[in-house]
């Protein structure tokens, strides 16, 4: 279970009577049923063309549950070619990297071990899924090439495959993700002052400027 230091409470809002789809058979009957392409494309193991993506793919998300539900979607970054290690056609593995150590999705894996993964490749609109049961190993032969600047991760995620299958990118045309004419980096406030004003004690703002400089990625591995 996540330490109760982890959660965050929020006083439920008055109940609104919305309309709402409380069965399969109504939410079908809203939007249709998918076309054979569609419903039929998932499979239970990688193909090399699901290689060959997870070899360009230098991010993902990996989204997890723990006991009682509660979802976390944690975010994976590494160079291309170092993101996934493929271990055969039903089995990959992602390194741990250093982090802040709440380590949630590691958590829920404990408790729940199904996980579902979206890679991405920038510049490209449709994605690449992978669903499955994850399992947190110490060490593997693998670990040697899972190797970057030096640093050999403490463990890895290792994911049996379930289902794989590529997405459309629709949502990526809709939100024009991957046009700089909608890029606005300077359009929130920066990331220290989102800290020091929502987590008490986090310091002073040049502290946290210090922090989050140009040291700041000498920590990632």
């Amino acid at each position: 279970m996540r330490p109760a230091s982890y959660r965050v409470r929020v006083s439920a809002p008055p109940a609104v009577e919305w309309p709402t789809i409380d069965s399969v058979e109504e939410l079908v009957g809203l939007l249709g049923e998918p076309n054979q392409r569609a419903r039929d494309k998932g499979r239970d193991r990688l193909l090399d063309v699901d290689r060959a993506w997870l070899a360009a793919s230098p991010y993902c998300v990996m989204a997890t549950a723990d006991e009682h539900g509660r979802c976390d979607a944690s975010p994976k970054g590494d160079p291309v070619g170092q993101l996934v290690h493929v271990v055969d056609d039903v089995t990959i593995a992602l390194a741990e990297r250093p982090g802040n150590r709440r380590a949630d999705g590691y958590r829920n894996i404990l408790a729940n071990p199904h996980v579902g993964l979206h890679f991405l490749i920038p510049g490209r609109g449709d994605t690449l899924r992978v669903n499955g049961r994850a399992r947190l190993v110490r060490d593997a032969p693998f670990f040697d090439e899972m190797v970057v600047r030096g640093g050999r991760p403490l463990l890895a995620v290792v994911v049996d495959v379930e289902e794989v299958f590529f997405h459309c990118s629709k949502a990526f045309l809709r939100s024009g993700l991957w046009d700089p004419a909608t890029w606005d980096p300077t359009g929130v406030v920066p990331r220290r002052a989102v800290i020091a004003s929502t987590v008490e004690g986090a310091g002073p703002v040049e502290e946290l400027d210090r922090y989050y400089g140009p040291s700041y990625a000498d920590g990632l591995y």
